[in-house]
């Protein structure tokens, strides 16, 4: 096994993280990660309210003995969940790990810290990365332009942002965004960094909870099958291509506002794509490492192969390339 700062620090066997995903990341699929060595992530805001997270914990930890992590996600809104009371379940029920992102950790690091919390908090640049480490956060995951989700506003592909990112951060460091295979967790190991995140590559696995056509649609995809949208809004943010995202630039781009958009891409008709198979039914998330998506693998597997190929190409490959 590979033998990292992010192993050692989080009590874990392979240097991988799973990362939060809406509608995906339960306690089924965080067990299966974390069973297979790796970081599993339970999403809190995907269960409609700090009950049912509650309840997913609880089985998360019938599942596994090892770490796991939950997401929690906080965002401005008019209408916030109630992030305090998801947060005090995460704390109640002995969680080890929270992954964080979306605004400033700085006000609730102490929180989690008196509680023996590790945080990994999520960034799309340096500057947010560096205030994060100096919140306090134990771990930092770079999050390249490349990933699914919110890839932030500056378009700095990984192979850069984390070279960057590893002459400034001093904690662990993690690098998300195009990784979906051991070339991929060895390329960023040699960046700097002491582990991977990755998401999309877990969503074609045997035990994440979409439907079958789903995962083979990103076995079938390439790199130039995502779109961005929310480019006009700030707010970008890079999903699968498909009918509804290309209505959804079309709009925005002829000068659309988000109330335009708003019925599109309810996150009530991406769940329904996961759930029915149904690829045109709303925007659902992909990150560009689908073109390095070739089979649907138990978790375990997955994570094993990563490993050995990272092993091998570290110490077979690089090594025999020294003359």
């Amino acid at each position: 096994m590979l033998n990292t700062r992010f192993t050692a620090e989080f009590g874990i066997k392979a240097p991988i993280m799973q990362g939060g995903m809406q509608w995906i990341g339960n306690a089924e699929l965080a067990a299966a990660v974390s069973n297979a060595g790796g970081l599993g992530t339970i999403t809190a805001l995907t269960f409609p309210t700090p009950d049912a997270l509650a309840g997913q914990i609880a089985r998360c930890q019938e599942l596994t003995d090892k770490p796991f992590a939950v997401n929690l996600t906080t965002l401005p809104s008019i209408s916030p969940p109630p992030y305090e009371e998801y947060q005090a379940v995460i704390i109640d029920l002995g969680v080890p790990v929270v992954e964080t992102s979306g605004s400033n950790p700085d006000r609730f690091v102490d929180t989690y810290h008196a509680a023996g919390i590790k945080i990994v908090h999520k960034a799309t640049s340096i500057r947010h990365a560096v205030k994060a480490q100096a919140a306090g956060v134990d771990a930092i995951a770079m999050i390249g332009f490349e990933a699914a989700g919110h890839p932030g506003e500056l378009d700095v592909p990984l192979f850069v942002l984390l070279a960057a990112a590893a002459r400034t951060i001093t904690i662990p460091l993690l690098a998300a965004g195009g990784i979906g295979n051991g070339a991929g967790l060895a390329a960023a190991l040699a960046l700097g960094a002491d582990g991977v995140l990755l998401a999309t590559r877990f969503m074609a696995t045997a035990e994440a909870p979409i439907h079958q056509r789903v995962k083979e649609e990103l076995v079938a995809r390439d790199e130039l099958q995502t779109q961005l949208i929310f480019r006009q809004l700030r707010n970008t943010a890079r999903v699968s291509a498909n009918s509804v995202s290309e209505e959804v630039v079309a709009i925005l781009s002829a000068g659309g506002e988000f109330g335009d958009v708003r019925e599109l891409v309810a996150g009530r008709r991406g769940r329904t794509v996961y759930e029915t198979g149904d690829l045109e039914a709303g925007i659902w998330w992909a990150g560009l490492s689908q073109t390095l998506i070739d089979d649907i693998p138990t978790c375990s597997e997955l994570i094993a192969r990563m490993v050995d190929e990272a092993e091998d190409i570290i110490t077979t490959k690089l090594l025999a390339s020294i003359a």
